[in-house]
């Protein structure tokens, strides 16, 4: 099959454009599992090669238009609370006795939230004013401890949906067929889990940033094939 490209009409006026762009739901056809599968892969392969999330989504967010001003701040969850999990105190090379605590943040570009971030974090590993900078405030946590000099140790990077099933790229295997259903995107799409280690070797920080649907909310002037 022979695919053309078109632009489909812009959803807003002029007088409108202060608003964030109009997106529409993705179809549920070949062409859109496999751009979605393209998109999410790229996102994840740029995620892990560079240190920063916050300037690696704001690149994304202004390369594929998610928001008329293009930046990405970050905004803390108060309140929120999450038991930190399952062999985390190994990887942090702590005790069962060593208090551990818990702070979340969404990155938001417009008014999309792009990732949720649960950290748990050594606060007997941070300088006084680190903790009271975590405590007080909503800056990004890898800002407030970026005078440790902390390398970023990748645990693992999963794609929590795929929009193609398992075998789609064996030779002669078909891709799902055509609906008239947008297609369903989950929540959460991908998911990052690392260990933050300081210059001296030792883990502080346990974190897991949860991708959401958000980053293919692309404005309703995607492209498109012709039928």
């Amino acid at each position: 099959m022979r695919y053309g490209i078109v632009a489909l009409p812009l959803l807003y006026s002029l007088t409108a454009s202060a608003r964030e762009p109009s997106t529409l739901p993705w179809a549920d056809d070949p062409y859109s599992r496999m751009k979605a599968m393209a998109m999410l892969q790229s996102l994840n392969a740029d995620l892990l090669s560079h240190p920063s999330a916050t300037l690696t989504l704001e690149r994304w967010c202004g390369a594929h238009h998610l928001a008329h001003d293009a930046k990405v701040v970050a905004r803390r969850v108060r309140g929120a609370n999450k038991p930190l999990p399952e062999g985390a105190r190994e990887l942090l090379g702590i005790g069962a006795d060593e208090v551990v605590r818990y702070r979340q943040v969404q990155l938001v570009c417009g008014n999309l939230v792009l990732s949720e971030a649960d950290n748990w974090y050594v606060p007997s590993r941070l300088s006084d004013e680190m903790n009271r900078e975590l405590d007080g405030t909503d800056v990004p946590f890898g800002k407030v401890v970026q005078s440790l000099h902390f390398r970023r140790q990748t645990l693992s990077a999963e794609l929590l949906w795929s929009p193609l099933p398992p075998g789609w790229d064996v030779e002669g295997a078909s891709l799902p067929p055509s609906t008239q259903e947008p297609l369903r995107i989950p929540t959460h799409v991908l998911q990052h889990r690392a260990i933050l280690v300081a210059q001296d070797s030792r883990p502080f920080s346990l974190v897991v940033e949860s991708y959401t649907s958000n980053v293919l909310a692309m404005p309703s002037t995607v492209l498109r094939p012709t039928p």
